[in-house]
């Protein structure tokens, strides 16, 4: 698998990468080890760098900058946790399928729950400046994208995809708020 080639796929034609998804085997840990250990990457190296070598804008003071050590081992922590986020985030998926109709299966729920994260590990680009951090918005597109590749992925019909997509990204912003604030409290730098 091309991890670059299936990100610019989900972010510029969902329902055609969805398909292509839906014919993949949906093993969880070649999909985990190669493609969510690549993209996990990018919001915890950005990260560390906006974090430790350019600074983090505090109110009424210059830019503050974390240790290179708590930077370093809070990236790390960040890119674990953004990968159990994922797998959980799975279990969540399947979980739900029955309660809108779906089915359940955990390949398919596990693919849906990590290509949906693609903009939003793409969006920790951003995290690199404190100017630019509220552009880490974007990644709301994987609500988007989500949405496209619930019908297909847990077979629920169209009419409860919604409410399924708005319970999951629900799930998921709990997941990821909880992540970062795990690292912000062990090592005081600002997660994603």
């Amino acid at each position: 698998m091309n991890a670059a080639r299936r990100a610019k796929d989900l972010l510029l034609d969902p329902a055609a990468a969805w398909i292509a998804i839906d014919k993949e085997t949906g093993d969880p840990a070649y999909v985990l080890s190669n493609y969510v250990a690549v993209l996990a990457i990018v919001p915890a190296a950005f990260s560390f760098i906006g974090a430790s070598l350019v600074g983090v804008d505090v109110a009424g003071a210059d830019a503050v900058r974390a240790s290179i050590f708590d930077g370093l081992f809070g990236a790390i922590f960040g890119y674990v946790l953004t990968c159990a986020t994922t797998l959980v985030l799975g279990f969540v998926v399947n979980m739900l399928a029955p309660v809108f109709g779906g089915r359940c299966n955990f390949d398919s729920a596990f693919k849906l729950a990590v290509y949906s994260f693609t903009p939003v590990w793409l969006a920790g680009i951003f995290l690199i400046l404190p100017g630019l951090r509220f552009l880490t918005l974007t990644g709301f597109y994987g609500a988007y994208v989500l949405w496209r590749g619930l019908p297909l992925m847990t077979k629920a019909p169209a009419r409860s995809c919604l409410g399924f997509a708005a319970a999951v990204v629900g799930c998921a912003l709990e997941l990821s708020y909880l992540a970062a604030l795990a690292q912000r409290g062990l090592f005081g730098t600002p997660g994603l």
